[in-house]
């Protein structure tokens, strides 16, 4: 008899949970974009830098968001609604965007599926990348693929790079890009007339500008007296605060990688600190908006940490992996009698780096948020959560890093008034995570981090749902898929 009573209250037990889950999650399946999508029980967490809310019941109608209402209480208070996505206990956030990204087909000459690219930077919680820097005919053939849902990959903008040894040549290049249906333009060391001619052309078009700045004859002055539209990485901000040139050794060689990463860990300390603060005023002024990609260049002050991420061993493909090993071939790849002083001169340049930035977002400057992956040790969609990380090591609040992510980036783009925030009429681009992420950034990775909760150790954290144009993925099975794809290319390799 007591056996036919546990067994009769295991079905019940069963049933119960059956039916109670059903009318909570039901009618939804990874890949499809629903009519009518209801998201409850969510706690939000905006783009805006508004602290979480909630729980509100979340509305989608296909790619767009139709109404924010507060939850309604009661185990099926929907019982019309036949799509229905159960939050209790989770954040909806607005998709990241990764505003410094590169789409890669290839590393160290062998090939590296867009795939790869695209599930890595899903199952992160990233639905957007601006494309800085590929092969442009390929990009614009995945970017109208992304548009049409036909591949499962974020929303992707494209920066063609724009070069020209002529101010004609390269107003030439920008109408070619125009012309192509670029989104924007990417233009790296350029002398003064002909980064003059470059923005003037490019503002006549409409067309936005990232500028990749070096040791060259512009700086961070010229960036704030053509406007360009973001400043990428760093250079051009301390040099502008130098007076005359680096201190440079005379066997110096720009070309020489190795040279140029050890003396650029020691040019923030240069820069006279009145004559930066000024530079940051004009930029903020002129509304000048500065990605500073501090992760693709933490490697060089703790090397032995970026070759032995956690998530290499399962996720790091083969054609990656051979890139990252120093040669002076490959751009980035430099890494050869990298000392412990070296380490030491970027530790102080980051702690400067990042005081400027802070200062700079102090000031009313827009800081954005970009990865730089595929160079430098650093793997696609982890590494923008990484640099999120290091946001608010710099001095940001979490709720500001996640602006910065997301809002701040989507204003960069120009596309704020549909992008990154979660508001009726903004495009579904949304993340539901395990874990609050104003408690810890962490929990935005998507392999979760290990807690010890009513005495017992378990993994939280992680995308759990990725929802980009309406189109919903089950986060941790896009991962599975990069895991299976690198399991795959080792074999084979």
């Amino acid at each position: 008899m007591k056996g036919k009573e546990i067994s009769l209250a295991l079905i019940f037990v069963f049933f119960f949970f059956s039916v109670f889950y059903a009318q909570e999650t039901k009618g939804v399946e990874s890949g499809n974009c629903y009519d009518r999508l209801l998201i409850r029980k969510v706690t939000i967490i905006d783009g805006n830098g508004t602290p979480p809310e909630g729980p509100f019941d979340v509305v989608l109608e296909g790619n767009r968001i139709k109404s924010i209402l507060p939850a309604k209480k009661g185990e099926s208070p929907y019982p019309e609604e036949k799509h229905i996505l159960d939050g209790e206990g989770m954040y909806l956030l607005p998709g990241l965007i990764n505003i410094h990204a590169h789409i890669h087909d290839a590393r160290a000459g062998k090939p590296l599926p867009f795939e790869y690219l695209y599930k890595l930077w899903l199952s992160c919680g990233i639905t957007s990348v601006r494309d800085v820097g590929s092969n442009a005919s390929k990009t614009l053939e995945e970017r109208k693929k992304s548009e049409q849902g036909a591949i499962i990959a974020p929303r992707i903008f494209l920066y063609m790079v724009a070069w020209g040894r002529t101010p004609d040549e390269i107003r030439r290049r920008i109408q070619q890009i125009k012309k192509e249906g670029g989104d924007g333009v990417k233009i790296f060391g350029l002398d003064r007339d002909i980064m003059q001619a470059a923005l003037d052309e490019a503002h006549k078009l409409g067309l936005r500008v990232a500028h990749h700045a070096g040791v060259e004859e512009t700086d961070a002055w010229d960036d704030a007296n053509f406007q360009v539209t973001s400043i990428e990485h760093w250079y051009g901000i301390p040099d502008a605060a130098l007076y005359g040139s680096q201190n440079f050794p005379y066997w110096y060689n720009y070309a020489n990688e190795n040279d140029r990463f050890r003396y650029a860990g020691r040019l923030w300390r240069e820069a006279d600190p009145e004559k930066l603060n000024h530079v940051l005023e004009t930029l903020v002024e002129q509304k000048v908006a500065w990605c500073p990609t501090f992760v693709i260049y933490e490697a060089n002050r703790d090397l032995l940490r970026a070759k032995n991420q956690p998530w290499f061993s399962e996720y790091l493909h083969p054609a990656l992996e051979e890139y990252f090993k120093p040669n002076p071939e490959y751009h980035g790849s430099y890494h050869w009698n990298w000392s412990t002083s070296d380490e030491i001169f970027w530790k102080e340049n980051f702690q400067i780096w990042m005081k400027a930035v802070h200062d700079f977002a102090k000031m009313g400057g827009i800081v954005g948020v970009g990865e730089d992956a595929g160079y430098i040790y650093m793997l696609y969609g982890f590494s923008l959560i990484r640099e999120m990380e290091l946001h608010m090591e710099a001095g940001f609040h979490p709720l500001d890093v996640i602006q910065n992510a997301t809002l701040n980036n989507a204003r960069i783009l120009g596309k704020e008034d549909e992008l990154g925030r979660i508001r009726e009429g903004y495009l579904a681009d949304l993340i539901l995570v395990d874990g609050n992420p104003i408690e810890n950034l962490k929990f935005l990775y998507p392999t979760g981090v290990l807690v010890r909760e009513n005495n017992e150790f378990r993994v939280k954290g992680g995308v759990k749902w990725t929802i980009k144009d309406g189109i919903l993925y089950r986060a941790p099975s896009l991962l599975e898929d990069v895991k299976r794809l690198v399991a795959q290319a080792r074999a084979e390799s």
